[in-house]
């Protein structure tokens, strides 16, 4: 009777294992040889077993191993065929045949983040960690550019299905292509990673102030020694007015080693310096212009036109007459009027055509053209004409007013 079970070998072939009888115990055991148009290499012979590394023949076993595989040292059979059976009614050896045991090539599983370059920054920590696959237990081996890990530097642990590289500071010169052997037997997988490691560049060499016009200003710089060991990804320019001292930013991630600086305040005064930047970030210093930016004030010069000086002269001119009153006898009396002329005229009060000028009985004010004449305690004889003159050199000019002052059952003009 055949049994058919798939195993898998190193080719992925299918064995096909026949099952004996207890009566085929006594015969001698013999080679397998390879059907035809089967897959399945010629098998070796038995391997007597000298007690160290494999079954023992004491123990009723017996093994077959395929052609190339290694059967002693570190690295197991990679294929074996054993069995044991109880002994036969007739008291003959233990019955033996095939089974195949799987083995597994080396195979690294780089994750998908370190296929690309990794970039770390100076003084952080590198922490790799690599699963493989492999069976039995493959050998796992680094190296830094072809040659072997400092260990002063670089820490290695291999562990049963990975391996985990440490750098506790990272430094510029650990950058390079790590690579990762994992070997079994005479396979061997690779896996290569590239690190660098990077850090803020280096200041731009020099800056000069080339020239100045308007409000404007020519800058030119060149590149930084150092780079960080990563790209530049431009400079950052800045400005100061010594007025207040304080820089603001007008260029940012600039890919040019000159540029111009525009619309400046006119009067000011200005220092420019220039960051390097890549991507760790700016560098820590930067270089300051020796030479200062002055915006000069043009030179303005007007010319007025010649401008006819308005004259303001004017005749006295009353704007507002005197007008008539009547008041009782003891009781003071105001009249009013309004002037209009330049220069300021001179005014004269008169009553009945005569200049009452000088008279207590009488005060007269002048204010921004209004004139007022006080009659104090008019008596039965202050009735009359009264006068009101203005005089200017330009000319003159008076009005008039009637006055009327009531007594007891009488009137006074």
């Amino acid at each position: 009777m055949e049994a058919a079970t798939a195993l898998e070998v190193a080719s992925g072939s299918t064995l096909k294992v026949k099952e004996a009888s207890p009566a085929d115990a006594d015969r001698p055991q013999a080679s397998p040889q390879q059907e035809a148009g089967s897959p399945i290499p010629q098998l070796l012979p038995p391997i007597e077993d000298d007690g160290s590394s494999l079954p023992s023949q004491r123990e009723g076993w017996i093994c077959w191993v395929l052609p190339g595989s290694p059967v002693h040292g570190a690295q197991p059979d990679a294929v074996s065929a054993s069995s044991k059976l109880s002994s036969s009614p007739t008291g003959g050896s233990p019955l033996n045949f095939l089974s195949f045991l799987h083995s597994e090539h080396p195979k690294i599983w780089l994750p998908r983040a370190l296929r690309q370059t990794y970039i770390q920054k100076v003084g952080e920590a590198v922490n790799l960690l690599i699963p493989f696959q492999g069976k039995p237990r493959p050998r796992a081996i680094w190296t830094h550019d072809g040659c072997a890990l400092d260990t002063s530097r670089v820490s290695v642990r291999h562990g049963e299905q990975d391996s985990i590289l440490f750098i506790r500071e990272a430094q510029r010169a650990d950058s390079g292509r790590y690579q990762l052997h994992v070997q079994l037997g005479g396979l061997e997988a690779t896996a290569a990673i590239d690190i660098l490691v990077i850090e803020r560049p280096g200041p731009p060499q020099s800056i000069k102030l080339l020239d100045v016009w308007g409000s404007s200003a020519t800058l030119e710089w060149t590149p930084p020694q150092d780079t960080g060991n990563a790209a530049l990804l431009g400079y950052t320019v800045q400005k100061a007015d010594m007025k207040s001292g304080l820089w603001f930013t007008v260029l940012e991630r600039y890919h040019h080693t000159s540029c111009t600086v525009s619309n400046l305040i006119v009067g000011n005064s200005y220092a420019f310096r220039v960051f390097a930047e890549n991507q760790c970030g700016l560098s820590e210093t930067a270089p300051i212009t020796a030479d200062l930016a002055h915006i000069q004030k043009a030179a303005t010069i007007y010319k007025t036109e010649g401008f006819a000086q308005r004259d303001f002269s004017e005749a006295p001119k009353f704007t507002q007459p005197l007008a008539d009153c009547t008041t009782v006898i003891g009781y003071d009396t105001q009249l009013f009027c309004c002037v209009r002329a330049s220069p300021k005229p001179k005014i004269i009060w008169l009553k009945n055509k005569m200049d009452i000028q000088g008279n207590p009985k009488y005060r007269a004010l002048t204010h921004l053209g209004i004139c007022s004449l006080e009659i104090r305690k008019p008596g039965p004889f202050d009735g009359g004409i009264y006068t009101c003159k203005a005089v200017n050199p330009l000319g003159e000019a008076s009005v008039d007013c009637r006055v009327d002052v009531k007594g007891k059952g009488r009137t006074c003009t």
